[in-house]
Order: structure tokens, then sequence, then C-alpha cells
């Protein structure tokens, strides 16, 4: 698995997000302000693009967000993984803590990766979401 960062939103992150959040959940409000200044992350396999994510600071802390695995790679560790190459990136720019916006459906998944969940249950399009974090 290879793993590489792009200053602005890669096609192939786009496809990975479009295909995950728009057509299998039902998201509408996919793109955002946000993709013009994250950095994003993409996983290859093989030279295919299968994961994605960006990260950006905000407030002191790093948001990792639109972490995305494409459907056949679900299960096999890619997210960890992808999160772990994300997290040491955060980590040489000097981060001291990381918060995910996480879908409270994979609550347990970021629990496993060290996250620890604050604050109330929100929604995000009608999907529950819970607020995550992990100090560096």
């Amino acid at each position: 698995m290879e793993f590489k960062t792009y200053g602005k939103l890669p096609d192939e992150a786009r496809d990975i997000r479009t295909e995950v959040f728009i057509k299998e959940q039902g998201f509408q409000e996919e793109f955002d302000s946000v993709d013009n200044y994250a950095t994003h992350v993409l996983a290859f396999d093989d030279g295919r693009a299968v994961a994605t994510c960006r990260y950006f600071c905000q407030d002191g802390y790093y948001l990792i967000g639109r972490i995305a695995v494409v459907k056949e790679y679900r299960g096999s560790g890619l997210g960890g993984k992808l999160l772990e190459f994300t997290k040491q990136k955060i980590e040489e720019l000097g981060g001291k803590e990381i918060r995910i916006h996480a879908q409270k459906r994979a609550e347990g998944f970021y629990q496993k990766q060290g996250y620890v969940s604050f604050g109330e249950v929100d929604y995000d399009e009608g999907c529950e979401h819970i607020w995550m974090r992990m100090s560096l």
C-alpha cells in the first residue's frame, strides 16, 4: 500500500467520496470550501486509489475528515493504516491533538485506533455523529 498527500482535492479522492458518501450513504453536501485548503491523503493499491481522507488545522487542533475506503477494501485494516499515516503527517507538523467528527456507527472503529468520544451526539444530514479526539 502506498500513501500520498495532495494540496488540492485529487480526482481520485473526489471519486471515492462520491461513491461512498453520496451513492452508498446518501449524503448531499459532500464537497465544501474546506476541500480548497485541506491536505488530502490517498491510499493506493497497485496504482489504484482505494481510500482517502483530508486534514487541516483549526483552532489549535487538527481535524481529520471525509475518511472513506472503497467497499471491497473495508475490513482489511486499511482504514487504520490511513489514519496512522495521517497522524504521522500531523505529528510532523507539530500537531498536539486530532479530532474527528465520526459517524456514530463507526465510533468503535475509531476507539480501536485510540480516539476518545466527547460531547453530545449530533446530526449531519440526518446521520448521527459524535466528536472524538486523540492527544499526540
